[in-house]
């Protein structure tokens, strides 16, 4: 696993159609990003009020929570938002604009460590 994670919450709404997986995952490796991310299942992550959740998570790096989102609608601003986390210093986004409608997705930002 790369040092960016992008975990995606299975429990309560699992990923729509399997090739939506496929679709992000390749989204994500063509993207052009400054570090490869790596899309992860996860199990519950306690979003279940607002499907569909995803964590944002980097060694080192800010953790993020989203609920709320839908995978293939919001493809391009998960991308942005991965963009923006790489180049943010500590994962810490301080202009979330970039990340089109993720950023009012957003449930929780944890610094890190």
């Amino acid at each position: 696993m790369s040092g960016i994670v992008l975990r995606i919450c299975t429990s309560c709404r699992p990923v729509p159609d399997p090739a939506c997986w496929a679709r992000l995952e390749a989204a994500l490796a063509a993207a052009g990003l400054p570090e490869p991310v790596t899309l992860a299942r996860q199990a519950c992550m306690n979003g279940c009020a607002h499907p569909q959740s995803l964590a944002l998570q980097g060694a080192g790096r800010a953790t993020y929570f989203f609920a709320g989102v839908d995978l293939e609608a919001d493809r391009a601003d998960i991308l942005a938002t991965c963009r923006a986390y790489i180049s943010a210093p500590g994962g810490w986004i301080e202009d979330a604009r970039p990340c089109g409608r993720l950023r009012l997705c957003l449930v929780g930002r944890v610094p890190a460590l």
